[in-house]
């Protein structure tokens, strides 16, 4: 079993070959790219499978199965950076999960980008995205988890803004990369700074990993400003990277603007890999947000701490937040959008009062029911002909049966319907944690209203899509106009194939953390050799279940009454309530106050620098040079008018003097002997001269 963590690198290595191979494939190889992205991830899921079995079977007494595989990277003067993998049921959940859903994503693609021109790069893309996300997964070291958590942004930044020649597309994918840098930038100091208090980045390094006692214990006795623990710094500066990854009021306004990419590439994103990253890097780091003086969270137990406080207070706006924005919105696939930001919050919300059973099952049971609803909603955008707006299109439920049953399954599972569907029961216990979270009951209620506004929009979509009188917009929008090409009609088997499995899959998550067989809470706790079947629920789940079955009958009772009764491609809400629809349907204004303040801050600041560039710098830099330009031409005047000259006659002087030397120097006996002579003659005379005075 140990060796299995050793090769745990092989399953982000095979997507990762198939996207290096796919990147030298020429466009026309459309099926060798397809058969190499499937391939290389199918058989990542069967290496996941072996991984998952591996931490089934703990050792009598050892708890939670945790594996890890450390090894030295390079070396840095005396100290060695190290690296290493982690298998543990955290880890080894997120690995089957990633690998079965994107699998099928894959597989849908096939059909829904058969005539895109640009196939092969597409499935690049994609493979580049998988890979990057189980690197994430299998990382036993921050800096590692870190890297992977990058490449995963550069892949959404190709994939979200992979129709580039759409002006929305290339703004959306600019938006999502720009934003996400934002959160990245806390994480990556908060890395930093745990570097500094422990001396590494490893999370378990037998006793001295950063995530172990030891080093937390330090860091919790370690005080910043306002007397806040190290601790609780470090986590929040973390949770600012999964805040962006995983759209978190306020950094989550790119994901909804991220559907302007290939469906596909939305289920991607919204269900199983990027929006996962962040909530599962808050729960593998949850032993930090967790700490207290009294020492690392155990197993069950969720302490009162303000990382964990601000965890669960973001995540219950953000779930209420994008219920609501989500009632207004006509795009079929922006509904969604806002379904996944509003369902990310109910996550980091559990993740918050009820650790990491509670969230990361929200998480595993949304990963297949959302992708069913992206995948289905491609199928009806497949069908209409490219239409995305809900108000033209209508009857689609005799047009697409396969599609509208599967879509159902997904539709009842996000909303909540009661006891056979994953949502229900994954929903009802972040609720119950919410409501059993001492500090305050507000998080309870607001994620009550959520489960209320979920089953309203839902059905709200539903009936403009499935059941309000047809529209059939494919006539006027579609390049052929005969009858039987305008028509909606069902996606082909490759497509629907795919949805059919992720809705099995959405219903038989329900068995895994009911009060009857709460199986995903004793896996991921260590506890399955005390696992037992019975009812074990105490009256607080039952309320809680009975006030989430009740919050989604009348979602789904006033909003069937409210549309099923409005007059074709109208919406009953804005009738109703005109003003209050128009600022949800413009998103609150975030965007507009983003706009009004943060980027015109930002174009005012660039316009200020440019400027000072241009007339302080630039000016400053001309003269600097017309001063050096002058000096020059001093310079040369001093050297051509002064030097020059003086040097020149001085070399005159001397040329005529040696010349001078030189007649008395010809070699010439005769002529030395005459020098002699009237020398001793001059001698001869001075000496008289002197001597008569």
């Amino acid at each position: 079993m140990d060796r299995i963590v050793e090769h745990l690198w092989i399953i982000p290595a095979l997507p990762l070959l198939a996207a290096g191979i796919i990147a030298l494939l020429k466009r026309p190889h459309r099926k060798a790219a397809a058969a190499l992205a499937i391939g290389s991830l199918g058989l990542a899921f069967l290496v996941s499978c072996v991984a998952f079995a591996a931490t089934l079977h703990p050792a009598a007494g050892a708890g939670t199965v945790r594996l890890t595989h450390n090894f030295a990277w390079f070396d840095l003067g005396e100290s060695t950076l190290r690296l290493g993998w982690l298998l543990d049921p955290l880890t080894a959940g997120m690995l089957v999960m990633v690998t079965f859903v994107g699998s099928l994503i894959f597989v849908f693609s096939v059909g829904y980008m058969a005539h895109d021109p640009n196939f092969t790069r597409f499935f690049g893309f994609l493979s580049l995205f998988a890979a990057a996300m189980l690197g994430l997964l299998v990382a036993n070291n921050l800096l590692f988890l870190f890297m992977c958590w990058e490449v995963v942004g550069l892949a959404s930044y190709l994939l979200i803004g992979f129709w580039f020649q759409k002006p929305e597309a290339a703004a959306a994918a600019k938006k999502a990369f720009v934003t996400t840098r934002i959160g990245d930038l806390g994480f990556f100091l908060g890395m930093v700074w745990l570097y500094h208090g422990t001396g590494t980045l490893l999370f378990y390094d037998k006793g001295a990993g950063c995530l172990e006692q030891g080093a937390i214990a330090s860091l919790v006795a370690q005080t910043t400003l306002g007397g806040m623990a190290v601790s609780t710094a470090i986590s929040l500066l973390l949770f600012c990277g999964a805040a962006g990854k995983s759209g978190q009021v306020p950094l989550h306004v790119w994901l909804p603007d991220a559907m302007e990419g290939p469906t596909p590439v939305s289920a991607l994103i919204h269900a199983a890999t990027m929006v996962a990253a962040g909530v599962f890097l808050v729960a593998r780091v949850f032993p930090l947000l967790g700490a207290s003086a009294a020492g690392l969270p155990a197993d069950g137990h969720v302490p009162h701490t303000a990382a964990l406080a601000v965890v669960t207070w973001i995540g219950a706006i953000t779930a209420v937040f994008g219920a609501l924005v989500a009632v207004a919105q006509s795009d079929i696939k922006r509904i969604l959008a806002y379904s996944t930001v509003s369902q990310l919050g109910y996550m980091m919300m559990g993740l918050g009062v009820g650790g990491p059973a509670v969230g990361m099952f929200h998480l595993l049971a949304h990963a297949f029911f959302k992708a069913l609803l992206f995948l289905g909603a491609g199928s009806v955008i497949h069908g209409c002909h490219g239409e995305q707006d809900i108000r033209r299109m209508g009857g689609l439920r005799k047009a697409m049966p396969a599609t509208f049953a599967t879509y159902a399954v997904g539709m009842m599972a996000l909303a909540g319907f009661p006891l056979v569907f994953s949502g229900f029961w994954s929903k009802d216990e972040i609720l119950h944690a919410a409501l059993a979270w001492s500090p305050s009951r507000l998080p309870f209620a607001l994620g009550l209203f959520g489960a209320f506004l979920t089953a309203f929009y839902m059905i709200r979509q539903m009936w403009f899509v499935f059941f309000a009188p047809s529209a059939h917009p494919a006539a006027r929008h579609g390049h052929d106009t005969r009858p039987d090409a305008a028509a909606p009609h069902d996606s082909p088997p490759v497509m629907t194939v795919s949805l059919a499995i992720l809705a099995g899959a959405t219903v038989a998550m329900s068995l895994l953390a009911t009060p009857v067989w709460p199986w995903f809470h004793a896996y991921l706790g260590g506890h399955l050799d005390h696992l037992h079947v019975g009812w074990d629920a105490d009256g607080a789940v039952l309320a809680t279940m009975a006030l989430s079955t009740v919050a989604v009958a009348l979602g789904t009772g006033v909003s069937w009454r409210l549309y099923s009764r409005s007059a074709t491609g109208t919406d009953a809400v804005e009738r109703l309530v005109p003003r209050l629809f128009g600022a949800l349907r413009g998103r609150l204004y975030v965007d507009g106050f983003y706009a009004a303040t943060v980027f015109r801050l930002n174009r005012a600041a660039a316009t200020a620098f440019d400027w000072i560039d241009r007339f302080v710098w630039g000016s400053l830099a001309g003269s600097t040079a017309w001063i050096a330009t002058g000096f020059s031409w001093l310079g040369r005047l001093l050297d051509d008018a002064g030097i020059n000259p003086g040097f020149d006659a001085g070399c005159a002087g001397t040329r005529g003097t040696g010349r001078l030397v030189s007649l008395f120097q010809n070699g010439q006996t005769q002529r030395y002997l005459r020098l002699v002579g009237g020398g001793i003659v001059a001698i001869v005379v001075a000496v008289a001269w002197t001597g008569k005075k």
